[in-house]
């Protein structure tokens, strides 16, 4: 049973303003100030954080402990993967403690899961393909969907058909910073997520590049952190992950001022 907030002891619960920075010093952008609907509000948080947390935990209890350790240090969009045992309880959970943050679901590979999940209260979703349907039912703005791609012509469909942001996957193994950079110059106005293989210290290289957002897993929610229950230790890592998405993100906003 996943036990509520309020009657848990042993971890970090002071909010550490520090890494909630507001660090935007450029009035540019490419969603609305004031968005009007739960897509285009999930769209200005990852562009605004720069960061994605990816949560796979053995649990949804697991779940629930290390999302709550993430959330406190600062980082404001997360990711449960499907994978997750229980994924739906611990995103009803958290969903409700954190009605602020973005909280949505990934690895979503058909349109039932993807309905189920937002009728629960994810706000996006996230897939490493592009599935179909899901883009024509969260069309008024529900949720919003990041579907995946690997190649150019991808990239063009997803946008073509209507996505927002589109998840480059798996970006290391595509090359990189270098294959994020080449995507860019002929869709500088395509909006891309690099996804798979991120290190904390990769942040700023790819934000630099072009993406708006990278998406980090282990880089937050260390393997032997989260089989340990350290959840100091992933409070300490999101904490880290959100000071460097901010940091990149205001470097960006403040070159095209």
């Amino acid at each position: 049973m996943i036990v509520p907030i309020a009657n848990k002891v042993g971890i970090v619960s002071t909010r550490i303003d520090t890494c909630r920075s507001s660090l935007f010093c450029s009035k540019n952008s490419s969603v609305s100030l004031h968005p009007t609907n739960v897509a285009d509000r999930v769209l200005m948080d990852i562009q605004n954080s720069g960061i994605i947390a990816c949560l796979r935990a053995k649990s949804a209890e697991l779940a629930v402990e290390a999302a709550r350790a993430a959330l406190r240090g600062g980082i404001s969009v997360l990711e449960i993967t499907m994978s997750t045992p229980g994924v739906f309880e611990a995103l009803q959970c958290l969903v409700q403690e954190y009605p602020s943050a973005s909280i949505g679901v990934g690895t979503v590979l058909d349109r039932r899961v993807a309905k189920e999940a937002v009728h629960i209260g994810a706000k996006f979703l996230m897939s490493p393909a592009m599935v179909k349907g899901i883009l024509s039912d969260v069309a008024e703005g529900q949720a919003l969907y990041i579907p995946g791609a690997a190649t150019p012509t991808e990239v063009l469909s997803a946008s073509t058909d209507g996505a927002k942001l589109i998840k480059v996957y798996p970006v290391s193994v595509l090359g990189g910073v270098e294959y994020l950079a080449a995507l860019k110059k002929p869709f500088p106005h395509i909006p891309l997520v690099a996804s798979q293989g991120m290190r904390l210290d990769s942040v700023g290289a790819y934000i630099c590049e072009g993406a708006s957002a990278v998406v980090l897993s282990d880089a937050i929610f260390d393997k032997k952190a989260m089989a340990e229950r350290n959840f100091l230790r992933i409070h300490h890592l999101a904490c880290s992950a959100a000071t460097k998405g901010n940091q990149a993100v205001r470097k960006i906003k403040c070159m095209d001022e």
